[in-house]
């Protein structure tokens, strides 16, 4: 019977070894969701936990309370608030300032979860590779419409709008190769939520400030939490049940996920033509003096959120740190997946 069949039994080591390994997984996966592209099930499998964290959602939403599963979920999830209320403005900044280093690093952690995946799936069948494909195809065409798409006029500031956000990004916490921050930039919230998540954690500061504390609650965290809780309980237990039943073709569409992820991670990234740009996240623009503003408000567009389109790199060079980068992300994710990798209890 496999892990995910049985989740009563320890393949994990002793708890404080659990905690820690919830710990970090859990910093991880609150960083990859502050970043497009880079998926938060991705860093689970990185450290090594990503059954587990299935069968402890699924066990606690059926309300079987065992101390592993607390333990495990409890550190996942304090870590992951940790990072991403710390870290939303940091990582913001980072990724305007250093793109390509930043995108190649990405790169790097996620195929990472290559080897990891593989030696969970073991020998590959037809319905694996069927299924792989089927999702390779799928987020590649996810990156197509990221990079030349355009997105409809929706209020996306709504409590509603926001709601369904989060539903729809709860599977990157689930799914290895599923990004919530991707989603968020498909469905054009992802600014808007850093914007959120920022401001809350500034206002955390002078907490007798109560408007300025409660109005991204409000607006951002409250709708989107609710939605993420809601999704990742019901993609939890969807997914336990899938690897129950037909493990090899669930484990291959992970993998196409995994892999096809890395298309819309790509580096090297070019500003679109003033001239060409009809919309910004969704919303009519215009140019005035060089630079574009919002048709319906009359305000400037943020540089930052500018739309960009990937390019061919101009020399061999300039592939030079990317790769660099690529290489630490990927050792970093294979290496954290060795570090305290606990030993099968074959008396279990």
């Amino acid at each position: 019977m496999s892990d995910a069949a049985n989740p009563s039994k320890n393949t994990h080591g002793p708890l404080p070894l659990l905690a820690v390994r919830g710990v970090v997984g859990g910093v991880l996966m609150g960083l990859a969701n502050l970043v497009p592209g880079i998926s938060g099930g991705t860093m689970l499998v990185a450290a090594g936990i990503y059954k587990q964290f299935i069968n402890a959602i699924a066990e606690l939403s059926s309300f079987k309370f065992r101390l592993r599963s607390v333990v495990l979920l409890g550190s996942v999830v304090a870590a992951m608030g940790c990072a991403i209320f710390g870290l939303a403005g940091w990582m913001k900044d980072l990724m305007q300032a250093q793109p390509v280093a930043m995108f190649s690093l990405f790169i790097g952690l996620t195929l990472g979860g290559v080897p990891l995946l593989k030696k969970m799936l073991g020998k590959t069948t037809a319905s694996a590779w069927v299924a792989g494909m089927v999702m390779f195809t799928a987020m590649a065409a996810l990156a197509y419409v990221q990079a030349f798409g355009e997105t409809g006029d929706i209020n996306r500031e709504g409590f509603t709008f926001m709601l369904i956000a989060g539903l729809v990004a709860a599977s990157a916490m689930i799914l290895p190769g599923v990004s919530g921050g991707y989603m968020f930039l498909l469905m054009g919230v992802y600014v808007p939520i850093l914007r959120g998540i920022d401001a809350f954690a500034v206002a955390l500061k002078n907490p007798s400030d109560l408007p300025a504390l409660l109005a991204p609650v409000k607006a951002v965290i409250l709708p989107v939490g609710i939605g993420v809780v809601v999704g990742v309980v019901v993609v939890s237990n969807l997914l336990k049940l899938l690897l129950a039943r037909c493990e090899k073709a669930t484990l291959g569409a992970l993998m196409g996920l995994l892999i096809g992820a890395v298309v819309g991670l790509w580096p090297f990234q070019q500003a679109v033509p003033l001239d060409e740009v009809a919309k910004v996240k969704g919303q009519p623009v215009t140019i005035v003096d060089d630079a574009l503003i919002y048709t319906q408000t009359n305000k400037p567009v943020d540089f930052a959120d500018y739309p960009h389109r990937p390019r061919l790199p101009e020399s061999v060079g300039e592939t030079a740190l990317p790769l660099g980068f690529i290489v630490l992300g990927f050792a970093t994710t294979v290496g954290l997946s060795l570090v305290g990798k606990p030993r099968r209890n074959h008396a279990d």
